[in-house]
């Protein structure tokens, strides 16, 4: 039986590396304010302006990490974010 880690498993580390670059790139870009929408409509009381980014920044950056992840794993990269097992302690002081 064969476990899957990662909705990313069967992805070339290339094809991965070179996604992974082009979501850098469209976080920079919405961050910086180069791919904000601007909507205009009028209401009973006026008219209204919304500005909405195409993609949620939040999303974009969870699929970023998730990539990284991924590559980390494709490649042999040490986890840094892994936490060490707990060892359980009975009786004695400190």
């Amino acid at each position: 039986m064969v476990y899957r880690t990662s909705v990313l498993d069967g992805l070339d580390v290339s094809v991965l590396q070179s996604r992974l670059q082009q979501m850098q790139l469209a976080l920079l870009d919405l961050q910086s304010g180069a791919k904000v929408e601007v909507a205009s409509y009028a209401q009973g009381d006026g008219s209204r302006t919304v500005s909405y980014s195409k993609a949620n920044i939040s999303d974009l950056t969870a699929a970023i990490l998730t990539l990284q992840t991924q590559i980390d794993r494709l490649s042999g990269a040490a986890c840094v974010n892994r936490r060490r097992p707990m060892r359980p302690f009975f009786g004695g002081h400190f």
